[in-house]
């Protein structure tokens, strides 16, 4: 792609979401949303072919579907109260729409079916973009949004939970996995975000660190299924040490900085004495964890048929680059030391 055509897609998918933080009017809000989604089809279909295409449609179509819903609830809001503003949606029936369409713009389940098959679709790189940057907006909204319907809330979340674990256990395609993975954490952010809205934005940031640092990791060994990562060993021999701690981070194992929001969302869901739903969630990692136990196993404890003496002299080091790899990979192992100061950030 030109260099000048690229320039100019990152730049509106940086204002599509720029425009959606700093608006408190829901058109404003509506028109980012817009932009950031017409910013990425071009990238998500820069491979022309017919998988691409056909996630791009996917895509394209299931966000129009989900803005269309979400600007017919402020237009109904409107009417009933007479207000524009995000955090003026006091009706319950607008409210349950944009929750509904909002949650259909991130994925949540049971509205999530379009995005395993989207991310399996595409490559890496717009892979990384959509799990990451084009969560912001809608989780920005949802925080917004005066939150009267706690049970809806409540219900996406330990459902996200669930299938999220429950759907990716017999999964063999990596993309299909993180996106079962993106499922099961939005529904970690979403439990809480009725009680403690700082800890969902801590939540989603380390989420975006860490999933960075996979995709990145991933991009870099040119790695797309389980049978591949036993590979991995001889392209990326020190990274393939490295990885199996950023998979166990993403589970949530302790001393990892994976560890920390889950920890706290916990322990505020402990406070609130909603002791059957914390315990339903806590169970719900151990689906998560088991998967990545598995890629963990795939990547470690498995060696490809090769004899290193006879590794091929045609292997090149990968072309990648790697620069924002170092400080993803150093804050998703070796950041659980400032648990205290994020605490103590999110206390204030």
């Amino acid at each position: 792609m030109n260099p000048y055509i690229m320039f100019i897609l990152l730049f509106f998918l940086g204002l599509g979401t720029t425009m959606t933080f700093a608006s408190s009017h829901w058109l404003l809000a509506w028109a980012g949303l817009e932009i950031n989604t017409l910013a990425i089809i071009p990238l998500m279909s820069l491979e022309h072919h017919p998988r691409a295409i056909e996630a791009t449609v996917k895509y394209f179509l299931t966000q129009a579907t989900a803005a269309a819903t979400l600007l017919f609830a402020a237009l109904t809001n409107a009417w009933l109260t007479g207000q524009w503003d995000i955090q003026l949606l006091t009706h319950p029936v607008p409210t349950t729409m944009a929750i509904l369409a909002l949650a259909l713009k991130l994925g949540l389940a049971p509205l999530h079916t379009w995005l395993p098959e989207v991310l399996q679709g595409i490559n890496l790189t717009a892979g990384l973009i959509l799990s990451t940057w084009q969560k912001l907006a809608p989780m920005i909204l949802l925080v917004q949004i005066p939150h009267q319907n706690h049970e809806l809330l409540t219900t996406l979340a330990i459902a996200s939970t669930l299938v999220g674990g429950l759907a990716g256990l017999n999964q063999t395609q990596l993309r299909k996995i993180i996106a079962y993975s993106s499922i099961a954490h939005l529904g970690w952010m979403i439990i809480v975000l009725q009680f403690s809205p700082p800890l969902t934005l801590l939540t989603l940031l380390l989420y975006i660190v860490m999933t960075s640092a996979l995709f990145i990791t991933l991009t870099v060994t040119k790695t797309l299924n389980i049978n591949k990562l036993s590979t991995s060993w001889a392209k990326m021999p020190l990274l393939t040490m490295i990885a199996p701690a950023l998979l166990l981070s993403l589970g949530g194992l302790p001393p990892l900085m994976g560890f920390i929001p889950k920890w706290l969302i916990l322990q505020e869901l402990a406070k609130q004495e909603l002791l059957a739903i914390a315990t339903v969630t806590a169970l719900s990692a151990l689906l998560s964890l088991y998967f990545y136990l598995r890629l963990t196993y795939s990547l470690t404890l498995t060696v490809a048929p090769n004899n290193l003496s006879n590794t091929p002299s045609w292997r090149k080091a990968p072309a990648a680059t790697t620069t924002l790899m170092a400080p993803a990979l150093t804050f998703t192992l070796m950041a659980m030391p400032i648990t205290a100061a994020i605490t103590s950030v999110i206390a204030t």
